[in-house]
């Protein structure tokens, strides 16, 4: 009898170990689907494969899987031009050991949900255009190797908690806009071997604790103090471009470094607290009846196989819509399922208008001097300034979602850096909710576009002079796009219709980012 018992109770796990395992699988499933939602520009369209409706993910294009089938180990989707946010749900994807999304155009922040990613041996974020701070979650990586963040935005400080990856051997941060000093120990009593890394005092702090570290660079930031001795033999590249104290022509000018942007402290948990806090539970689940503990299990495996039906059915009565490369048209009928983090500081010395200033200047929003299907373009003068373009972008509330806010503050952001005679100038930006608004202000270029002036102008307007003028204000724009700003600006397409004239003939380059707003009928 006991033994008829003990093979119920062996297939009662066995049956809830399958219902589990097929759970993870489509939570792999769902987290991929997310980041893909997340993405609103794939001019390759190599996430294409990537079905929702199909719960078997191997098969997608830059999808690797476990031997067995059962669970997705490695995203390699490099150098495809993708645009869009790290979802943080990719955190849910429990197996994974590479996320390789290098050379892309990825903005926003990195999520502190990849720290949850406790196999994870490879994250590659590198050559993409993420802000932000370094999350200090991502020191629970206990298994990674190697870690690529360069040729980034990323702002603030450098975690110490980074120290805590035992295993990391590879660490990349070059071409950001970190501050601060590079962590190394709380005390100067230690002695280094060949790769300057073990310590005589145990109460180390910061990278002097990771003792498989080999390769770093930390070139191109704006770190301050001097350079740990525990990092003494690391080659002097990785440390040039910076604001240190050692007398080396390759650190960055004082003038430079008095520029440098505000340090920003993030959030941190303590872990002793942390750890605490999971022991209890841990505790008050353990002194649980058992037969409470395995109704609990039976009652939320239930519950969850039926909101996967649920789900799943939803999924199926959904048509396949193609994705737009306009992310203002994006169909978001839905309110987001994931927490979008908006970086409060991204705007704060960017000049905000208020809707009623820009009614007023625009003679109550009636000189319409452009449209199109993503925006009315407005003609005003601000009292006691410039002629003013205000871009209207033509979106209802109900269809804006987080990502798409994220999105809009980081365009502002950066087209507010601008500032040459020669680049197209963004004034300000207004942003209400009451009624719902999201504009642009830009100086206003009266003259229209070079491409007018060729094609459909008068011969006559466009001299020689004036046509030397032109031609040596863009090559100064371009200059000042990609070697003057840092981190540069890339112009992907310059035309005649990406060069606005003002009263005098003088060019104004449009970015991308500016042209992509700036479009007119």
């Amino acid at each position: 009898m006991r033994s008829y018992a003990s093979l119920q109770l062996l297939s009662v796990f066995s049956l809830l170990l399958f219902v589990t395992c097929d759970s993870f699988a489509r939570d792999e499933v769902w987290a991929l689907t997310a980041f893909k939602e997340a993405i609103y520009e794939d001019p390759h369209m190599v996430l294409s494969s990537w079905n929702a409706l199909d719960a078997d993910p191997c098969g997608w294009s830059g999808i690797s899987c476990s031997f067995a089938g059962d669970h997705v180990v490695k995203i390699n989707v490099t150098g495809y031009s993708l645009r869009g946010f790290l979802a943080p749900e990719l955190g849910q994807i429990k197996f994974l050991q590479q996320l390789i999304l290098h050379g892309n155009n990825l903005i926003g922040i990195i999520p502190k949900e990849l720290g949850m990613l406790k196999y994870l041996q490879v994250l590659d974020l590198g050559a993409n255009q993420l802000t932000g701070p370094i999350p200090p979650e991502i020191a629970n990586l206990i298994s990674v190797i190697k870690i690529n963040l360069q040729s980034n935005g990323l702002t603030g400080s450098l975690p110490p908690e980074l120290g805590n990856l035992k295993s990391l051997q590879e660490l990349w941060l070059d071409r950001n806009r970190l501050q601060g000093s590079v962590p190394a120990s709380s005390s100067s009593d230690f002695t280094s071997s060949a790769y300057g890394m073990y310590a005589s005092n145990t109460n180390l702090t910061g990278l002097c604790q990771a003792s498989e570290l080999k390769v770093a660079d930390f070139s191109y930031n704006f770190f301050t103090g001097s350079i740990p001795k525990c990092l003494g033999y690391l080659p002097s590249t990785s440390f040039q471009g910076n604001c240190l104290q050692n007398k080396d022509p390759r650190q960055r000018s004082s003038s430079l470094c008095d520029h440098a942007p505000p340090v920003r402290t993030p959030r941190t948990t303590n872990p002793k607290q942390q750890h605490a806090e999971d022991l209890s539970n841990q505790q008050r689940r353990a002194s649980k009846p058992a037969w409470l503990l395995a109704l609990e299990i039976v009652t939320g495996t239930m519950v969850g196989c039926l909101f996967l039906i649920a789900f799943i059915t939803a999924l199926q009565r959904c048509k396949d819509k193609s994705s737009l490369i306009i992310p203002w048209k994006k169909s978001s009928s839905q309110k987001d399922h994931v927490t979008v983090y908006i970086d409060s500081e991204m705007l704060k010395d960017v000049v905000r208008f208020s809707r009623m200033e820009l009614e007023v200047a625009c003679e109550d929003f009636s000189n319409i001097i452009g449209s199109s299907p993503d925006s009315l373009v407005y003609k005003g003068t601000v009292k006691g300034g410039p002629e003013i373009a205000v871009i209207s972008l033509c979106i209802k509330e109900e269809h804006w979602t987080g990502y798409l806010e994220l999105y809009f503050q980081r365009e502002v952001a950066d087209l507010a850096r601008l500032n040459n005679e020669n680049a197209g100038k963004l004034l300000g930006y207004c942003s209400e909710s009451t009624p719902f608004t999201r504009m642009l202000v830009f100086e206003y270029a009266s003259n229209g576009t070079l491409y007018e002036h060729l094609h459909y102008g008068e011969g006559c307007q466009l001299s020689w002079t004036r046509r030397m003028k032109i031609i040596i204000g863009i090559a100064r724009g371009l200059k000042y796009f990609h070697a003057e700003l840092d981190p540069p600006f890339t112009i992907s397409e310059l035309n005649s219709s990406s060069v606005y004239l003002t009263e005098d003939f003088s060019p104004k380059v449009l970015s991308d980012a500016s042209l992509y707003f700036y479009k007119q009928g």
